[in-house]
């Protein structure tokens, strides 16, 4: 399935495979000003992929954020090693979000992974995404990643569900239908005050998006 929004100007892909850490969605970007693509594994949270995804909503703003305050504000170290690479990682290990730096100042690229300890020295990733270099969007990515408010999960479809806190709870499906509703109206709101069509993903009819997004497809 690809989408794209009203101005043609993102394009989105999903294209589940058989295996959930695989690179299920796809999102690009080919404007004059913006040039960039992210991928994310089908175990990526949604709660954390909508944060990124909202944020397109929001015209970049002209100094990039500094997203590395907004994990050590929860506690995350930030390092950043003599190559200029940087790396910030939850206090429990779990989760890293890093920033590739290469000397040249070109294809800076973020990415950000959960991995856990498979007790032989290795370790074994839970997902894992690539942000390519859109810091508003790393940031918004990161607010999410950071976000402790509970989320809605099924009993049994939880990965490593050992490593997770779950308390039984009386929400229903047309409750939480009500609040992707309110969600969705608040998006298209959002996009209104932008001078943007309203949020109405359709069939692509131009190429040049989905192009952009096929670029990066894992062979």
């Amino acid at each position: 399935m690809i989408l794209a929004s009203p101005d043609q100007r993102y394009a989105l892909a999903l294209e589940p495979e058989n295996e959930s850490y695989s690179k299920w969605w796809r999102i690009s970007c080919t404007s004059d000003d913006e040039n960039w693509y992210a991928q994310f594994g089908g175990n990526t949270p949604v709660e954390i992929l909508a944060g990124f995804t909202d944020a397109l909503l929001s015209t970049a703003p002209e100094t990039p954020p500094d997203v590395w305050p907004i994990l050590t504000a929860r506690g995350w170290t930030h390092v950043r090693d003599e190559r200029g690479d940087e790396i910030a990682e939850h206090p429990d290990g779990i989760m890293q979000l890093r920033r590739r730096n290469p000397a040249n100042g070109w294809n800076v690229s973020w990415t950000a992974a959960a991995l856990l300890p498979t007790g032989l020295g290795g370790q074994e990733t839970v997902w894992e995404a690539y942000l390519g270099n859109a810091p508003h969007l790393v940031a918004a990515f990161a607010t999410a990643l950071v976000d402790p408010a509970p989320v809605a999960r099924a009993e049994f479809d939880v990965p490593h569900s050992s490593l997770v806190t779950q308390e039984p709870h009386g929400r229903q499906g047309d409750e939480l239908a009500k609040e992707h509703a309110v969600r969705l109206a608040r998006a298209r709101a959002t996009a209104v005050r932008q001078r943007r069509s309203p949020l109405a993903t359709q069939p692509v009819t131009s190429t040049t998006p989905a192009a952009a997004v096929a670029a990066g497809r894992r062979r």
